[in-house]
């Protein structure tokens, strides 16, 4: 028989049964935040990235249909995300939808992309997990694949979290590694094509050339018109192959033009100056930093920690480029399964690498 309570004691609500869940719930969250406090003694990661994989094979182990291992799937994630961000972890990545996925049946693809777009609408709401911890979203890949609606929904997502600031989910949407990389080398070439066409006559290198002087044979009339027009064909940044965007031959040329130039000059002088060797080390350049901050991850550190449902230890062209000192842990257990003690597990095997990682990174 199922006794009422006349008035609610804190949380709990007049009826027995809300009374027992209530209760139960209390001593899981209370149990729940002390095992935090006691892991929290040691290091626990920045960055955790998740490949969530094993969802279908969750709906056929569970005979459900093939899209309730997706929606199973999301609410192991919204868990694992609580705990991560009670725990600390401030960048949480997760590989949502590959490039790859949309070789999959049209009509799986669909079922994915209205799934995406409803929980995308979910994360707006008062009472989400976003507005909970004040995460900011961001979603990551090539929105340019996306249908019109799914894109225009994470835009939304993005500009309304954007002053978010406790804590912060990457969303990889369109996303592969590959693609990543071929997207940061075009925009550093993009933004280095106005510095390597101004280089010359920023340093003044043509002040010496005269109108009617003879330059690789040819006749100079108009020194600007002549500068643009081998700045751009010496360089080869129309062709965006080869060495910084050029082809060989290309590259080839541009350094007999610097001789050219600087012969012209030594011949009037006498000699090459130090100021002009200097000069020539000065041509600008595609650095490591130039390609990383056009990464689409340059929003967020390197991940500490890779963890993959399922057992599998292959990254499946996931942050190839971010995951070089990156720890990998595979638990067994299929993504909508993931829980707590998975969790756990991983921040120990963290930790119990942590000393040995960092020594490692300090000799890089």
């Amino acid at each position: 028989m199922v006794t009422s309570v006349p008035n609610k004691v804190g949380n709990y609500s007049s009826t027995g049964n809300g009374v027992h869940k209530l209760f139960f719930d209390d001593i899981t969250n209370f149990l729940r935040r002390c095992l935090f406090r006691v892991l929290s003694v040691g290091p626990i990661p920045t960055h955790l990235a998740f490949i969530m994989d094993g969802n279908r094979r969750y709906a056929k182990k569970q005979n459900l249909k093939e899209g309730e291992g997706h929606k199973a799937g999301y609410l192991a994630l919204m868990s694992l995300l609580c705990y991560c961000y009670e725990l600390g972890i401030k960048y949480v990545t997760i590989y949502a939808f590959s490039i790859e996925n949309f070789k999959r049946r049209p009509d799986e693809v669909q079922s994915l992309m209205d799934l995406m777009l409803e929980k995308m609408e979910a994360l707006l709401m008062e009472e989400s997990i976003v507005s909970q911890y004040g995460i900011r979203v961001c979603f990551i890949g090539n929105s340019r694949l996306l249908s019109e609606p799914v894109r225009a929904a994470a835009e939304k997502v993005m500009k309304v979290t954007s002053n978010n600031s406790k804590a912060m989910l990457l969303v990889c949407v369109a996303y592969t590694a590959s693609n990543e990389i071929v997207h940061a080398v075009e925009g550093s070439c993009k933004e280095k094509e106005k510095e390597f066409r101004l280089c010359n006559l920023n340093n003044n290198v043509m002040d010496d050339v005269k109108e009617g002087e003879k330059v690789n044979g040819m006749v100079v009339h108009d020194i600007q018109d002549f500068y643009e027009d081998t700045s751009v064909e010496s360089q080869g940044l129309k062709q965006g192959k080869g060495c910084n965007g050029a082809p060989y031959h290309a590259c080839e040329s541009f350094e007999s033009n610097w001789d050219q130039v600087l012969t012209s000059k030594a011949s009037k002088s006498g000699e090459v100056s130090e100021g002009f060797r200097n000069l020539r080390q000065e041509v600008p350049v595609i650095k490591l930093v130039d390609i990383e901050k056009h990464m689409y991850m340059a929003v967020a550190p390197d991940p500490d920690m890779l963890i993959r449902s399922f057992g599998e230890s292959r990254l499946s062209n996931f942050l190839l480029w971010q995951t070089s000192n990156c720890q990998l842990y595979s638990p067994a257990a299929l993504w909508p399964e993931i829980g707590l003690s998975q969790l756990v597990w991983a921040i120990l095997k963290f930790q119990q690498s942590h000393s040995y990682l960092e020594k490692k990174m300090k000799q890089l």
